[in-house]
């Protein structure tokens, strides 16, 4: 089993426009509903790739029992958290003439300690099950920002990280499997912008001298870099005809935890996660791919040492 886990889950609506007019009235061709949110679009992406998985995630307001129902048609599991306060709202506005996706996020609302105590009961009540857990999303204000640490303590199944600045910084001595944060939280997370591939290469061996096993790094439809052992690897995406991109980080944590569950080789699982991330961006809703197709996929991702 995989357990996906993270506190600032979101409903997210998705307009599609031939173009936008800013400063005027706008009129969608398509709009849509999905549930969103890092550790949902993981959970959901678990679900797409037919793995046995379990999210678990606070939820609240009028979007609980929309994500629970999304969550039980996809055939995949959830242990919501009831919270007092509703989960957040985000909009995607996708512009087919130019190709331009613009995101409207609202931060996830603060969570009392109670609820807190209660994410952090289900999750350790789970953990001694699973075979590798994804840990994944922003801190809501008031979170402590050592709650993942805390986490990672009672975990022994390979755990990978797909968060930044302190609360990754305060979590790379208990030496999770990996990190995957993208090249902006990279530098959120070291204290500096990395503006060239040596300052990359630095930033990344650093995460691993601190206690990463391994660090993913993607950076969009760019090339995703991986570093272990003082070596560093360039795995190139596959060409793919992009619809929308939201959510394909995501896919890519989901898809290294699928084959690290099934003991697979580090870089095998990256490339498999790489093309199950390219996948989805070719897709209108996040997550809604074939695994066969991500298998067939993933032969066409080339590493090279870097």
């Amino acid at each position: 089993m995989i357990i996906a886990a993270g506190l600032s889950p979101a409903w997210q609506q998705i307009l599609s426009f031939d173009s936008l007019r800013w400063g005027e009235v706008n009129r969608a061709g398509e709009a849509h509903w999905c549930a969103s949110g890092k550790v949902l679009n993981v959970g959901i992406a678990l679900a797409h790739l037919r793995a046995e998985a379990l999210t678990i995630a606070p939820l609240g307001g009028p979007a609980r029992q929309p994500i629970a129902n999304e969550f039980a048609r996809l055939g995949g599991s959830g242990r919501w958290i009831e919270v007092d306060s509703p989960t957040r709202v985000c909009t995607t506005l996708i512009e087919s003439a130019g190709g331009r996706t613009t995101e409207l996020v609202e931060n996830a609302a603060r969570l009392s300690p109670a609820e807190l105590a209660r994410f952090e009961a289900a999750y350790l009540s789970a953990v001694d099950a699973a075979e590798a857990v994804v840990l994944t999303g922003s801190m809501p204000l008031g979170t402590p920002v050592d709650l993942f640490r805390r986490l990672l303590d009672e975990t022994r199944a390979a755990a990978i990280l797909d968060i930044r600045g302190p609360e990754l910084a305060a979590a790379l001595d208990c030496r999770p499997f990996l990190v995957k944060p993208n090249r902006e939280e990279l530098g959120h997370t070291v204290g500096h912008s990395l503006d060239s591939d040596a300052a990359l290469r630095r930033a990344m061996l650093e995460l691993n001298e601190r206690g990463a096993q391994w660090v993913v790094v993607s950076q969009g439809k760019d090339a995703v870099w991986a570093s272990s052992s003082g070596k560093c690897y360039r795995l190139e995406p596959p060409l793919v005809r992009v619809v929308n991109a939201i959510g394909s980080g995501y896919f890519l944590a989901a898809g290294i935890a699928l084959q690290i569950a099934r003991r697979c080789e580090p870089l095998a699982a990256i490339r498999y996660g790489l093309a199950a991330a390219s996948l989805n961006a070719t897709v209108l809703l996040p997550g809604r791919v074939d695994p066969g197709e991500v298998e067939s996929l993933a032969e066409s991702v080339t590493i090279e040492a870097a």
